[in-house]
């Protein structure tokens, strides 16, 4: 293969297609890396829906692709589609790479290095409180190594690839927790794949083939999130949003940002950023984007369910607790009737010690709830049966265990998640019922699935494939479309009192439906908070909460 001198447009956009391509392959191999040191189980997840949304603002291919198109789609994606602190990150390092590139014909060695220096500026600017040992410090040395090659884009690209390598095995060094988790940094990880793509489109150098993921050996201890070193153990909440704000409002917005939380980053210019925090202040997060401009695209994630990323890789070859560290079991445990991972996740996370499967279509045996409540080590149960028609059974396992067994009436998922905000492990089973049931009972649930049947409502006629929204009160809502059924159901249930939007997806939904609901939430209810959360139930594309 002839050596490439200069990156065409097809050159930068084959290498950042193929940086997408080697992300996915190496995505779970990311992930497993990012234990710490912030709490975002999913990095190698989200810096591969970065780069996606990349790839899609491409548009088919075509043989002469324009510099500027290709560097607008690489701008533009990134930040419309950054996610998680690893993406936003991302996002302003390629955003930096090709600022300098639009008026070009073809990339040279001395404006790729310029380039390469300027995402690595932009990139520390982004980051509030900038942080060695991550893919900050993989992308300064990147940016180092392609100036000190500037002779030929052969040299260039593999210079500032070595450098990346060299930086990334050296991060351990630079954060304790990645010395003691004996990993390198995830987010690094994921950029040093970018220059093995350049690497492969310049000079044909064969591609990184992704280990299995069982032999990324991680070692962390219970308590490795709460070390002091990390300053992150103590905030709940990631929130993100764009934000259409003047620019000159920035400063002002960053300012109030950095007193209440950490992991900071803000992308973006022009009157558009993307931006990323951990806080526990969700509501002073947003009303900050509100004084600054117009937030939209808000999603809010909570940490703790975090912990199942890290569960997870302890069951897979961790060395965690020493032998016969027994956890404790709670004065209440909680056995919770779930249907879809996400959504057990989710419940897990929340304290939930044993969920049955079960749902509208899928009603357990007594002999399974009972099964799970003896499985609990407690003697003091709360069922959470999430469904009217579990309820009659879960109400019989009291009579046949020898323990207090407590049912706290949730009719829906919904309703589920409501009651475990108020669930507190160290106190009885009367008293967790009590502020359970009264917490669930602040919650409006609704659900969006799709008819089976033709059919006449009070909303009007109903066909077999017609998006339906249910409540309480039956039908409330019909639309051609997921998301319409979703936005028509939140009209009818949301009430100026309101302050909190939950969406679960399930089955037949989309992250084009899921991004209609939100900018349709943004437009029509701005002060609503908006919390998205993936829960793979079947049946029902979306569970609605209001509260």
């Amino acid at each position: 293969m002839t050596a490439t001198t200069k990156l065409s447009p097809t050159d930068v956009r084959t290498a950042i297609t193929t940086f997408a391509a080697l992300l996915r392959s190496h995505r779970d191999v990311i992930n497993r890396l990012n234990v710490y040191p912030v709490p975002d189980g999913d990095t190698g997840t989200n810096m591969a829906l970065t780069v996606e949304s990349v790839v899609a603002a491409f548009g088919p291919d075509t043989d002469d692709p324009t510099m500027e198109s290709v560097c607008h789609a690489i701008a533009n994606g990134s930040l419309m589609g950054a996610r998680g602190n690893s993406g936003v990150i991302l996002s302003q390092l390629l955003r930096g790479l090709v600022e300098r590139w639009r008026a070009v014909v073809a990339v040279t060695p001395a404006l790729l290095a310029e380039s390469l220096s300027r995402a690595d500026q932009l990139a520390r600017e982004a980051v509030v409180r900038p942080v060695e040992g991550t893919i900050l410090s993989v992308a300064h040395a990147a940016a180092q190594g392609a100036a000190d090659a500037t002779d030929s884009l052969t040299h260039l690209v593999r210079s500032a690839r070595d450098r990346a390598r060299a930086a990334l095995a050296r991060t351990p060094d630079q954060l304790a927790v990645l010395k003691r988790a004996g990993v390198v940094d995830s987010g690094g990880t994921g950029l040093l794949l970018l220059f093995d793509a350049l690497c492969h489109v310049v000079a044909g150098d064969p591609l990184p083939v992704a280990p299995p993921a069982d032999t990324i050996h991680v070692l962390v201890s219970e308590d490795v999130a709460r070390h002091p070193d990390d300053a992150v153990g103590h905030v709940r909440f990631e929130v993100m949003f764009l934000l259409e704000a003047p620019d000159a409002s920035m400063p002002a917005f960053r300012d109030v940002w950095t007193r209440l939380g950490d992991s900071i980053a803000i992308v973006g210019g022009e009157g558009l950023y993307n931006c990323h925090i951990h806080t526990n202040d969700v509501g002073r997060v947003i009303e900050a984007g509100v004084d600054a401009g117009r937030p939209r695209h808000i999603r809010v994630t909570d940490l703790a369910e975090q912990v199942i990323e890290e569960r997870w890789v302890r069951e897979a070859d961790v060395v965690g607790s020493p032998p016969g560290d027994v956890e404790t079991a709670p004065v209440t445990a909680v056995v919770a009737v779930v249907v879809g991972d996400g959504v057990a996740r989710i419940f897990r996370s929340l304290g939930v010690r044993a969920v049955v499967a079960g749902g509208q279509s899928m009603n357990p045996s007594t002999e399974e709830m009972v099964a799970a409540v003896r499985a609990v080590g407690s003697d003091q149960i709360v069922i959470l049966p999430n469904n009217p028609n579990i309820r009659p059974v879960a109400e019989q396992v009291a009579g046949l265990v020898d323990a207090t067994v407590r049912v706290v009436p949730t009719g829906s998922v919904i309703e589920g998640f409501a009651a475990l905000l108020a669930y507190d492990p160290a106190a009885d089973a009367d008293h967790n019922a009590i502020a359970m049931a009264a917490c669930a009972a602040h919650v409006i649930a609704g659900e969006v699935t799709r008819a089976v049947r033709d059919t006449w409502t009070d909303v009007g006629e109903v066909h077999v494939g017609d998006w339906i929204g249910l409540s309480a009160r039956g039908v409330r809502a019909v639309s051609q479309s997921a998301a319409g059924a979703v936005n028509a159901l939140l009209t009818d249930l949301v009430a100026p009192v309101h302050e909190l939007v939950t969406l679960i997806e399930g089955d037949g939904s989309s992250t084009a439906d899921t991004r209609r609901i939100i900018e349709f939430l943004a437009e029509h209810y701005p002060t609503l908070t908006v919390e998205v959360h993936h829960g793979g139930q079947p049946l029902y594309s979306y569970y609605v909460g209001v509260e």
